[in-house]
């Protein structure tokens, strides 16, 4: 039987150690709770030029956190997990959450000026989008290598999309622009946020 010494070292390895753990939990909660609300819940909160033109400022935010159906809500899930276990430790918690606030912002401006032919928008993929690009910059600031193969396997993946659409087997109709709009506010927090040096296991 693996003791519980043993096993710290593998949760440290994935950012699941401890408070960071408890924070994952609590972030895979935020994206998954959602779902009991329905399609009521998700018509109420998705992003909607209209609603939005109409005072609903609350859909800039929910937008993000609401999904189309429960498949397309454990793929973002397990996405954020990936995520959490290459970049979570790249910034202080505090720092994480000046990136999300500048990320949603960013998707949302990009949406809102850039992208007036889309009427509504759910999801999380945009978001994670951005903490990939944040993740990636930090880890190649911190001198650590596997920040450019994160870097140049993350360019590819955003110009396929751009040049062929949605990559094979993805769920649902896709907002390809929004995941440029994420990765440019992801750029734009990791330029301005310092990351913090601290190794895995």
């Amino acid at each position: 039987m693996t003791s519980a010494s043993s096993r710290r070292p593998i949760a440290r390895a994935l950012n699941c150690d401890g408070s960071y753990g408890i924070a994952l939990a609590a972030s895979l909660a935020v994206l998954l709770l959602p779902l009991l609300g329905g399609e009521a819940l998700e018509r109420l909160w998705r992003y909607t030029r209209a609603g939005l033109a109409g005072g609903e400022w609350w859909r800039l935010v929910t937008a993000h956190i609401v999904h189309l159906d429960i498949r397309h809500a454990i793929a973002n899930a397990a996405g954020l997990a990936l995520l959490w276990a290459l970049f979570a430790r790249c910034y202080r918690p505090w720092r994480w959450c000046c990136a999300v606030v500048l990320i949603i912002a960013a998707v949302d401006a990009g949406l809102w000026f850039l992208a007036p032919r889309v009427q509504w928008y759910v999801g999380a993929s945009a978001l994670l989008h951005g903490g990939f690009a944040c993740g990636a910059v930090a880890m190649i600031r911190s001198g650590e290598r596997l920040g450019w193969l994160a870097a140049i396997v993350f360019v590819v993946k955003l110009a396929w999309e751009q040049w062929q659409g949605p990559l094979p087997l993805t769920h649902g109709p896709v907002v390809t622009a929004s995941h440029i709009y994420g990765a440019a506010g992801g750029l734009l927090a990791a330029l301005l946020l310092r990351p913090q040096r601290d190794p895995l296991y």
